[in-house]
């Protein structure tokens, strides 16, 4: 038997990859970008609390979130062009970049800003790794290994609530994006060593003009989402003409993608049926997942009154619940199919979203623990069962943009979703306050929501203040939860049609 030094050794020398040790280094990566969702949600009230400007709680989300919605499709084009390792570790450093700079962050838009760095590079991290996993596996290996590459939601899920709440509490919240520096370090040693590609040398062209386009129309429309109802009236001239200009956007780059040779999104792609449901599902999911993100730990620390550790932990039980899920998915999907396994998730979804819908205080955070471990269920089902069937329906030279094309529009849900129901918060949250002016006993604004979220300036509010911050809380939020039900039917329609169950190929590289 060799020792472990002699293998390594040997995987240097003879330039192969190592499959044990490159997964390792990816695990590591996507246990970083996984903590990144659970530990900053849990820490944004307490981060609010302190940077104060509750009204831009949304672009928090929504900065990372475009700019990985973005950059992903070109990160997936790049990596089928000069290969997966230089543009993950590439990534991973921009991302660290974001990390440290958040961490120094001294106001509400500053953190935006180096948000927006953050998310430059984490629209390479889990994309690319992903893709490396479909390169080193075949089809029934693929689905067991994403199974167990979900497991690190569920390890994630445990670490990243408890270690918010405690730098929340006990330290302080910059930890909460600079502890991703040494796991971002760990990973790219381990894909540098242990990854070795053969890349076709021929002429590569970036489409960035098409990437251009995308940005411009997505960033309109994430504005008026935002602010649309709060900041601008619906049909102020604002508001128009940034719809204007997504409508022009998109219909120019749906136009300069279906010419350009090298296109950062073929629309190829999207005449395929399966790719093409599993992506629209997709981006239906992935706005579930941030409403369910973003807004739960607001609910339970600003109207149950729980601190931030419990808070954190009823997120907890959608990443526990996501990993058990996927890891079912992989032998499902080789049993019952790709169709069947996701029908099942989406069932799932529904239940979850008609959970949140009947909460109110009184049932305390173990309810809201249970709706969120179904959507948990529900997304390792489809998610799993999508990403497997994808890859498994392109080869090697499109199976990096395919496997983005899913992951960006996992993203551009999450992007619009955090715009689309932090827009839903802000408009009800603003009328309620408006409208119960008298019974506060003075002017209220969205910002004082801030309050809510400092346990010291809450027990400083007078009774009456308290009751209608709260119930204002519960009432917009409720209308948050009413569009993730409409959200969950949807995805469960998209699903119903996917292709049925037909005898898998293994495509390989």
């Amino acid at each position: 038997m060799k020792s472990l030094n002699d293998q390594i050794a040997i995987s240097i020398r003879e330039k192969k990859t190592h499959r044990p040790f490159v997964l390792a280094a990816i695990v590591i990566g996507m246990f970083m970008a996984a903590i990144e969702g659970t530990i900053v949600s849990t820490a944004m009230p307490g981060i609010v609390a302190d940077l104060g400007g509750f009204s831009k709680f949304s672009w928090v989300f929504s900065a990372y979130l475009l700019m990985s919605a973005v950059t992903v499709l070109i990160y997936g084009k790049l990596s089928d062009l000069f290969g997966r390792k230089p543009i993950f570790v590439f990534g991973v450093f921009v991302f660290l970049i974001g990390s440290i700079l958040c961490g120094f962050a001294e106001s509400m838009e500053l953190l935006i800003v180096y948000r927006l760095i953050q998310g430059l590079g984490a629209g390479a991290v889990q994309p690319i790794a992903t893709t490396i996993v479909g390169d080193m596996y075949t089809m029934e290996e693929r689905a067991k290994i994403q199974g167990y590459l979900a497991s690190v939601w569920g390890i994630s899920a445990v670490l990243g609530p408890a270690l918010g709440g405690v730098f929340v509490q006990y330290l302080d919240w910059a930890w909460v994006f600079w502890m991703n520096v040494p796991l971002g370090i760990l990973s790219v040693i381990g894909v540098i060593l242990f990854l070795h590609e053969e890349i076709e040398k021929r002429e590569r062209r970036i489409d960035y003009v098409g990437a251009g386009l995308l940005l411009i129309s997505i960033s309109s429309l994430m504005v008026v989402l935002i602010e649309g109802g709060v900041a601008w009236a619906w049909t102020s001239l604002p508001a128009i003409s940034l719809l204007g200009v997504f409508g022009i956007g998109l219909v120019l780059f749906i136009f300069y993608e279906s010419k350009v040779e090298e296109p950062v999104m073929p629309l190829s792609l999207w005449k395929d049926p399966l790719i093409a449901l599993s992506n629209s599902a997709t981006f239906t999911t992935g706005i579930i997942l941030i409403g369910v993100s973003s807004f739960l730990p607001t609910f339970v620390q600003g109207v149950m009154e729980e601190p931030p550790i419990v808070a954190g932990f009823t997120l907890t039980t959608m990443s526990i619940g996501w990993p058990i899920a996927s890891t079912i998915a992989g032998r499902l999907i080789l049993t019952i199919g790709f169709r069947a396994t996701s029908l099942i998730g989406g069932v799932s979804l529904i239940l979850g979203a008609i959970f949140y819908i009947l909460m109110n205080p009184s049932l305390g955070p173990i309810w809201a623990g249970a709706g969120s471990f179904l959507i948990g269920v529900g997304m390792g089902l489809t998610a799993t069962t999508f990403i497997v069937s994808i890859q498994n329906s392109v080869d090697w030279k499109k199976r990096g943009i395919a496997t983005a094309s899913n992951m960006f529009m996992r993203t551009l849900g999450s992007a619009v979703g955090a715009a689309l129901l932090g827009g839903i918060l802000n408009t009800r949250l603003k009328d309620f306050l408006s409208s119960n002016q008298e019974k506060a006993g003075q002017a209220l604004s969205i910002d004082t929501a801030n309050s809510l979220l400092d346990e010291e300036k809450r027990q400083s509010l007078s009774p009456d203040v308290l009751s209608v911050l709260q119930d204002g809380l519960t009432f917009s939020l409720k209308s948050v939860y009413i569009g993730l039900l409409l959200l969950a039917i949807a995805s469960f329609i998209l699903v119903f049609f996917l292709p049925k169950p037909q005898k898998s190929k293994v495509i390989k590289k």
